[in-house]
């Protein structure tokens, strides 16, 4: 974080007031939410937005809340944000109310995108909980986790600029997005059932493959030594059961790929030990 010194010169003006500007990967990753609880925390007063050159704050309170937000916002930021540079200059004091989360401003972009990231604990805990309204849906997300880089079409990062754009909220889906207190505040790729995307089965000409459950269908068709494509966010995974060595030897052929290793995929560290020796530093690495 850069030393500015002072704030503001002298002592006995008050509140002051701050224009900070954050750079690094700050855009999908919870940032303005984040900004957003810990200037209510600081009694802050402004506000925060996305533009082309990462974050920027407008910030308004007594001079020890504001250097304890400049410290912050690199200390405490969220889990998948970069903070590469903190900088602060003095800004014209306002008559100001609350702390807002202002719409984003575009321009020539400046500023990066985190990659996509795995689904965190609490979004998992959701798609296992029968009585949650996401239970078993596939695309559950929050700030903490899920697509950014692969759905995004440009920056800023907002949800008109991303793939997401043609899903409209729900009302469920609308409120975790407007709640403040809510770990689905401004997550772009916000969905869930009734509003979100579907998985669907296709043959291979494209007809769709009737039935309640794709998932439970998919799985079948694996086991009885079938290949099927995945569409994930970024392209698309050919998958068999790598126990099926029918299936590997045609999924070999088709690829042409005789020799080169294929990816193994397994549900957990727990599943990795009948087939690998994984250790704690192997162990880290894939979770």
């Amino acid at each position: 974080m850069r030393s500015h010194g002072p704030l503001i010169d002298s002592p006995d003006f008050s509140p002051r007031a701050v224009r900070i500007r954050v750079r690094g990967q700050v855009q999908g990753v919870g940032f303005r939410p984040f900004v957003y609880r810990l200037a209510l925390e600081l009694g802050l007063s402004g506000s925060v937005l996305n533009d082309a050159d990462g974050v920027e704050i407008e910030a308004q309170g007594d001079e020890a809340a504001l250097e304890a937000l400049l410290l912050r916002l690199k200390k405490d930021a969220p889990d998948l944000a970069r903070v590469d540079e903190v900088s602060a200059v003095p800004a014209a004091v306002l008559p100001r109310h609350g702390f807002a989360i202002l719409e984003s401003r575009s321009g020539h972009a400046h500023t990066g995108i985190t990659p996509d990231a795995a689904t965190c604990p609490a979004c998992l805990a959701d798609v296992l909980d029968p009585a949650n309204r996401r239970y078993r849906y596939p695309f559950t997300n929050c700030t903490h986790c899920g697509p950014r880089y692969t759905i995004t079409r440009h920056l800023p990062y907002d949800r008109p600029n991303t793939s997401m754009a043609r899903f409209a909220l729900c009302p469920a889906c609308r409120r975790e997005y407007d709640d403040p207190l809510d770990r689905r505040f401004h997550a772009q790729p916000n969905a869930c059932k009734a509003c979100g995307p579907r998985l669907n089965l296709l043959e291979k000409d494209g007809q769709p493959i009737r039935g309640d459950d794709p998932i439970a269908e998919t799985t079948s068709r694996l086991r009885a030594g079938q290949i099927l494509a995945i569409k994930g966010i970024g392209g698309f995974h050919l998958m068999c059961d790598a126990r099926n060595a029918e299936a590997v030897a045609r999924l070999r052929q088709r690829k042409q790929r005789e020799e080169k290793p294929f990816a193994v995929m397994l549900a957990g560290i727990a599943s990795v030990a009948p087939w690998a020796v994984c250790g704690e530093s192997e162990r880290q690495l894939l979770e």
